[in-house]
């Protein structure tokens, strides 16, 4: 049976498409694998790695009826990879094997069983669903992905918290010294709905969502929705032909709310580009394990200074529109830039109390996004 007839980066795409989340060495052989599915002239492909299950549907010809077997995910792509893109391939099935085939290119590769494939068991409560552009999910979750924890041994910070709320679309990530927070409206109002989403699933749908920015090869708009459903332990994303079902992690996730600074004395308004600059040549000569950073903020300038064990020191200065009283603070200078280099704005604002409390970074005329970050003792 010919399972597919279709052009290289056609079939590279949908491949690709799903097999972000398989690791090359896993103790299930089967999982290095991806689940290729015939019904018809439909091809439906799916992987897992037990806690994240992706599932694409695609028309790559061949011939019509129903036939499942399992394949190297990576190793099909490899092939495919070093085929031209405009070049037609077939796959073809023949007892347990597959036969990769392009211009005068054949490969015959080992299958195991469609069977013995572990598909994830899809929830049985799940929750109102409710919609959002891709590119409105994609820019939310760029814009507080850095601050989720790695590794940490309080589980419940390796990832992101969601909130469907009214009609709020709250996402939070903190490691515990940083926070950030980005907001969007949703169409209509859901009850509230709270999860945590672990940080592979953030970083693969990071990569498969859309930007909005053009019309994808099929014309279809890449500003299309997904639509995002809550259960008590799954996560599930339909978007753009994909289905993507995640388990969630468990815990309780910080009261954000009272970590957010508020009724602060002292406001400062600057360019975030300059800022930035600033702070990345400062960074040069700090220590590898504080990378430590002192701010001075007095009126009309801010100082920025940092020193090393070598007694090797920086200092930038920067004329700042600022009438207040002398703050001198110390803060992790890769937590400043990795927010301001996850902005795409001209403006940034700083709001301060005193050099012993939080900074809270926002985005001028941008209600929506809030950041977090501890100051540190120098």
């Amino acid at each position: 049976m010919i399972v597919l007839k279709a052009t290289q980066d056609k079939v590279l795409g949908a491949l690709q498409a799903v097999a972000g989340i398989v690791e090359r060495r896993h103790t299930l052989p089967i999982l290095a694998n991806v689940l290729i599915r015939k019904h018809g002239a439909q091809l439906e492909l799916t992987t897992s790695d037990l806690e994240i299950q992706v599932r694409t549907t695609a028309e790559l010809g061949g011939d019509a009826g129903d036939f499942s077997t399992t394949v190297g995910a990576r190793k099909l792509i490899d092939i495919l990879r070093s085929m031209p893109a405009d070049q037609t391939v077939s796959l073809t099935a023949n007892a347990s094997k597959l036969t990769l085939q392009g211009g005068k290119s054949r490969f015959t590769l080992q299958t195991l069983p469609s069977d013995d494939f572990p598909l994830v068991q899809e929830a049985a409560d799940f929750g109102p669903a409710f919609s959002v552009p891709q590119k409105t999910l994609k820019h939310l979750i760029n814009q507080v992905h850095f601050a989720m924890a790695v590794h940490d041994i309080r589980y419940y910070l390796n990832g992101i918290l969601f909130v469907a709320e009214g009609k709020n679309l709250t996402l939070v990530a903190t490691d515990g010294h940083r926070l950030a927070l980005a907001q969007a409206e949703l169409e209509a109002e859901i009850p509230k709905q709270e999860v945590i989403l672990p940080r592979k699933t953030v970083l693969e749908l990071m990569r498969l969502l859309k930007d909005g920015a053009k019309s994808d090869k099929n014309g279809e708009s890449e500003d299309a929705p997904i639509e995002m459903r809550f259960a008590g332990n799954q996560a599930k994303f339909s978007f753009s032909g994909m289905e993507f079902v995640t388990k969630l992690v468990e815990g309780k996730f910080p009261d954000y709310n009272r970590v957010i600074p508020k009724n602060h004395k002292f406001n400062v308004t600057l360019g975030r580009q300059t800022l930035l600059s600033s702070l990345q040549r400062a960074a040069i000569l700090t220590s590898e394990k504080f990378k430590a950073v002192r701010l001075s903020f007095e009126p009309g300038l801010l100082s920025i200074a940092s020193s090393n064990a070598e007694q090797e020191e920086a200092k930038e200065e920067i004329e700042i529109d600022y009438g207040g009283d002398l703050i001198e603070t110390g803060f992790n200078v890769t937590y400043l830039m990795d927010v301001l280099q996850n902005m795409s704005q001209d403006m940034v604002s700083i709001d301060l109390n005193d050099s012993s409390a939080s900074a809270l970074i926002t985005i001028p005329e941008q209600s929506g996004f809030k950041y977090v970050v501890m100051p540190m003792r120098i």
